[in-house]
């Protein structure tokens, strides 16, 4: 008997491995696959986890029935909805990434997809074995106050699991319980709504009214303290009603914990945090509530933007300007940018919130792409501060100093009223150069071509590109002279010193990325500071955003002109928004606000536009130059950097990319060149710049013109669309 031919159900599937291409595998029977499904796929004598996608959308060679294998079976996850599926085709499109590597931001924890409900973690209990090696001490002294697993714990405390693990033996750690699927709790639109004032409600009735009715994206620009977070509030509450989910991206994790206070306020309960600091358990609980649309409002970091929510009805993404989200590793998107593509696709409003907003955003309100919200006074009683330009050529700080004579003299007077003050200097550490009075060597980093920066309260001196960290020599390693080695300019710990030194029973809190490393860090600096534990602040670019102290009425800029050095076309306008947003720090209470900046070149454009208060006329020139000179937004720009160990293999590669540049009308490339950051984590880099036309597609031209070369495989060539960075 001769049966007919029998053509076999098959899945079209995307795995996490971004070396592999889409494969196809045939559906067993019995088993249901849609597109956006999450299956496991067998892959030689391993199995992967992969998405199942429309086969149309991704061509691929056809394999006959007889090769196909079966799928393994399902994860019991909800599937990925189509407009997720349709972001992550277009963030791997424009960003020239491989579709593998966004899937991995949508699918981004293991223990999500799989494992008991009962989770076990440990925490320290508080006692203290008699004797402790020096492994064991430094990891009690490292994990005060957090919990996770072992693997977690160990690798925060830089420890081995092996030492943990004898501290659980002798009763410094204990095991507890978690349950992985908790729920959480609903925030409530109704809980307290707040009294706004005639423009905030004006700009909250026009955001309510968009929820629902489609794509909108709306810039809120409101100055410094005018209320933006209450307005955007309102837009939650009524997303809420509607049964709707909303996503607010922070750029900082730093700022989710003031943020968790002020909507527990307005709302009844803290929403659902995301960022790199949960544990696998808190990942696993949130992950799973979003995708089945139990977590109704999320707070997070960039990486939330991609996570699989089963009803998103509104996107929030506060201080929208900050170059933080920009993702400069793996898939190196603008979380801006890629929020406002998913708004499109989900057809729903996008809020981005700044008091600064970027030139890029500012052309697409001209342009009539987006429309604008504008606050334009600060609520309640507070007015903006004054600032005022200190020229540092005619009132220079003593020698050995950083403080002007004005700005020491303002801090000893905010002191005497009880007032507390903030000084920026956007430098982490206490010198960021340290060199040999007797011979001149300089501490490089081993694997960057980076100065070493001296870190005094933790004893090291450290490079803030790779990581690398070093105790600070007794002896110069090129000459050995002892005790020649000094610190060279200021960073954040240098000026707390100073002010330590003219002030001695002022209360200091250093707040940098190496203090407030955590939510719960954050906390408790703003706990201090509302309970007027602190005095002085100095704080880099961390503190220059999002955080409210209505007693802090003195803000001093340390050194204004150290973000505009460099050749970043961006430079001005990054400067103009740090130091404007730093200012919006003060007065933001019933008393006055004041702002000192220091400044050899009071004349500048950045200095006079904030002292004069001409925010357009700024933002008016600063755009022309761009315009004139076809930079964005007005042209195109991508990075191609070209990195190996070997620097003569990154030197060929980068020269054969680019004696292979296209010759097309509108487009320019330049280079290759050393990098400026020539060498990082041990690796050489060359840079090519290519400029292009707005009008023209240039990730097809990169994409054909890279793809007909090849280079050795410990070689990699990385594409910035959009570059931020230019080191």
């Amino acid at each position: 008997m001769l049966l007919g031919l029998m053509s076999f159900p098959r899945a079209r599937v995307v795995t996490l491995n971004a070396a592999l291409g889409p494969l196809d595998y045939r559906i067993p029977a019995g088993m249901s696959v849609e597109p956006g499904t999450v299956v496991i796929a067998p892959l030689g004598p391993r199995q992967l986890i992969g998405v199942a996608w429309e086969a149309e959308r991704l061509p691929t060679e056809e394999v006959g029935d007889n090769r196909l294998r079966p799928l393994a079976g399902l994860v019991d996850v909800p599937s990925i909805p189509a407009p997720l599926r349709r972001l992550a085709e277009w963030t791997a499109d424009y960003y020239l990434s491989p579709l593998a590597a966004v899937l991995r931001m949508i699918l981004p924890s293991s223990s999500a997809l799989a494992g008991p409900r009962q989770m076990i973690e440990y925490r320290v209990t508080g006692l203290v074995p008699a004797r402790l090696t020096p492994q064991r001490e430094k990891a009690l002294a490292a994990l005060d106050g957090r919990q996770g697993t072992v693997r977690e714990l160990a690798a925060h405390a830089e420890v081995s699991d092996a030492v943990l693990r004898g501290l659980v033996n002798l009763g410094a750690i204990e095991r507890i319980e978690v349950d992985g699927d908790a729920p959480f709790p609903e925030p409530d639109p109704d809980f307290a709504p707040p009294a706004l004032n005639p423009e905030q409600t004006a700009a909250a009735v026009s955001l309510t009214s968009a929820i629902g009715h489609g794509f909108d994206p709306v810039l809120l620009d409101g100055v410094t303290g005018s209320g933006k977070t209450e307005v955007y509030f309102e837009a939650i509450a009524e997303a809420l009603r509607r049964g709707k989910q909303t996503l607010v991206l922070l750029p900082e994790i730093a700022l989710t914990e003031p943020f968790l206070t002020r909507f527990t306020a307005r709302f009844g309960c803290e929403p659902v945090a995301w960022h790199s600091d949960l544990r696998s358990s808190q990942r696993r609980r949130a992950w799973r509530a979003l995708a089945s649309g139990e977590a109704k409002v999320v707070v997070g970091a960039r990486s939330a933007l991609f996570l699989p929510y089963a009803n998103l009805g509104l996107i929030v993404v506060d201080e929208a300007h900050e170059p933080s989200f920009k993702q400069e590793q793996g898939v190196q998107y603008h979380a801006r940018d890629v929020a406002v593509m998913r708004g499109h696709f989900e057809a729903i409003p996008v809020i981005l919130s700044s008091a600064t907003p970027a030139i890029e955003t500012r052309h697409m309100v001209e342009i009539g792409r987006y429309r604008e919200l504008l606050l334009t006074t600060r609520h309640g009683a507070a007015i903006m501060p004054t600032i005022e330009a200190l020229d540092l050529t005619l009132d220079p700080p003593p020698r050995g100093r950083w403080l002007a004579p004005k700005l020491v003299a303002e801090l000893k007077s905010n002191l005497a009223a009880g007032e507390q003050s903030l000084l920026f200097l956007n430098r982490r550490g206490f010198a960021p150069l340290t060199l040999c009075r007797t011979c001149g060597h300089r501490f490089q980093c081993p694997n960057c071509t980076a100065w070493m920066v001296e870190h005094r309260l933790m004893h090291r001196l450290a490079c803030h590109h790779c990581g690398h960290v070093m105790p600070p020599p007794r002896l110069c390693p090129e000459c050995g002279d002892e005790d020649s080695l000094v610190a060279c300019g200021p960073g954040v710990e240098r000026i707390a010193d100073e002010v330590a030194a003219l002030f001695p029973d002022a209360r200091t809190a250093i707040v940098t990325s190496d203090t407030i490393w955590s939510p719960a860090r954050a906390a408790e600096f703003v706990r201090a500071m509302d309970a007027q534990e602190i005095d002085i602040v100095v704080g880099t670019q961390l503190v220059t955003k999002g955080y409210h102290f209505p007693n802090l009425t003195l803000v001093g800029v340390v050194d204004a002109d150290l973000g505009l050095q460099g050749g970043d076309l961006r430079a001005a306008e990054r400067s103009f928004q740090q130091i404007q947003q730093v200012a919006g720090r003060a007065g933001r209470g019933d008393k006055p606000g004041r702002v000192l900046v220091q400044t050899h070149d009071p004349d500048a454009g950045v200095i006079a536009a904030l002292v004069s208060g001409d925010i357009p006329g700024f933002y008016a020139a600063e755009t022309e130059a761009r315009r004139e000179a076809a930079m964005p937004p007005f042209g195109r720009l991508a990075a191609i950097i070209v990195s190996s160990e070997d620097k003569e293999q990154a030197e060929a590669v980068a020269r054969r990319i680019g004696h292979a540049a296209p010759e097309i009308d509108q487009l320019a490339v330049f280079g290759p060149a050393p990098a400026p950051l020539a060498m990082l984590r041990g690796r050489h880099r060359q840079r090519l710049l290519v400029h292009a036309a707005r009008k023209l597609d240039v990730q097809d031209v990169i994409r054909d013109w890279l793809g007909a070369l090849d280079w050795p495989a410990k070689v990699r060539v990385a594409v910035d669309v959009d570059p931020y960075s230019f080191l």
